[in-house]
């Protein structure tokens, strides 16, 4: 597509011409059955292969940081798109894994990306939600002009580690999105979205604290009523079966899949729909979208964003799909995403389709010596 001039670009651009216009993801070098895991806790397997349902998560060597993570993340945005670097006005990075508390994770991106000049750089941080406000804000950014005809780079990354033995343990994980907010190449996202928030101590970590303090059951309430209260919103008092019928795909935050099984199971009785009826709708238009989710683990911001990135491939221009995003503290907001004519190829499944292939799965012992724990006792 011919992009255009600069004096074209420096126009107020039309709401329908803001979106997605490419995207990459980014998966981090290690992972870890949670089999293995499970073995080293002297835990029953399917506690987390049923109970949690997750399969692997995601790790960090020592010497690979969330800098790498979201810096690779926005090269292979950016390599997917027809602008050029002097055509991004504003790079705005949502996470939770910063590593300064002045400086922005977005600096350090930029850097690596040889970013510089006129360009709005900052840091979103607002726990797992973090990522979707980066976007929102891209994009609000674009519709309301003051872009000028600029671009935005946008990415969610983050490094979820538990503290040893911790429950949410098998639940960690890492991952990076990044997107190029231009022209809706991939996906248009609908101006009007469902925002709802309720101050709460149910996930933090305070400044010092090496891992997050989690109160498990109120963390899965809030998210649960989050949930309901959006796609209420959504409804408007209409039939939730006729609404809902409009989106290919339901995307969820996934703090780990068995969370968003059991919120699915909460909308249903909100609806008032049977058993049946929620399975089939948990099956034919949430599961499949967690298949990346289960090999990553936890992603934090990136969470949500993975699931929409499996969901949008293949797509057709035209369908629907909608994305609930969950932070603690907490703030939710449910959004609707039309795929655009580049959704079909999904060429950023080749990116997810790479780490995997590169990633070397570690041991028990491999992953003692990665937290900095003991070694393991010889056998017998």
């Amino acid at each position: 597509m011919e992009r255009s001039t600069r004096s074209a670009r420096t126009e107020t651009p039309a709401i329908e011409e803001t979106g997605i216009a490419s995207m990459g993801l980014h998966l981090p070098p290690l992972a870890m059955r949670v089999e293995d895991l499970a073995t080293l806790r002297g835990e029953d397997p399917q506690k987390y292969l049923v109970g949690l349902e997750c399969n692997e998560f995601s790790l960090c060597p020592p010497e690979f940081s969330i800098v790498d993570l979201a810096a690779e993340a926005a090269r292979r945005a950016l390599s997917r798109w027809d602008g050029e670097l002097s055509d991004i006005g504003m790079i705005v990075v949502g996470t939770e894994s910063a590593v300064d508390m002045s400086r922005p994770l977005s600096a350090f991106v930029a850097e690596r990306l040889g970013l510089r000049g006129h360009v709005r750089s900052y840091e979103v941080k607002h726990a797992c939600y973090g990522g979707t406000l980066a976007l929102r804000q891209a994009l609000e950014w674009r519709m309301s002009g003051a872009a000028r005809g600029k671009a935005a780079l946008v990415v969610a990354a983050d490094v979820a580690l538990y503290a040893p033995g911790d429950p949410g343990e098998p639940t960690q994980g890492a991952g990076a999105v990044a997107f190029v907010v231009d022209r809706p190449e991939v996906a248009s996202i609908e101006t009007i979205s469902y925002p709802y928030s309720d101050p709460a101590f149910d996930f933090y970590r305070p400044v010092g604290d090496a891992y997050p303090t989690v109160d498990g059951k109120l963390s899965l309430e809030c998210y649960r009523r989050a949930a309901v209260e959006c796609f209420r919103a959504l409804c408007a008092g209409e039939d939730p079966e006729k609404i809902l019928q409009h989106f290919e795909a339901l995307c969820f935050h996934v703090p780990f899949p068995k969370m968003v099984r059991k919120t699915v199971l909460r909308l249903g009785e909100a609806f008032g729909w049977g058993a049946e009826r929620v399975n089939e709708l948990f099956k034919d238009k949430v599961e499949p979208t967690m298949l990346w989710n289960k090999l990553s683990g936890n992603a934090y911001t990136a969470s949500l964003w993975i699931s929409v990135a499996r969901a949008l491939q293949g797509r057709r221009p035209g369908e629907r799909i909608a994305a609930f995003s969950y932070g603690s503290g907490f703030g939710s907001e449910l959004l609707s995403l039309v795929a655009g004519p580049l959704a079909s190829e999904g060429a950023w499944a080749e990116d997810i389709e790479k780490d995997l292939a590169a990633r070397g799965r570690i041991d028990a012992e491999a992953y003692q010596r990665l937290r900095g724990l003991p070694g393991l006792a010889p056998a017998g």
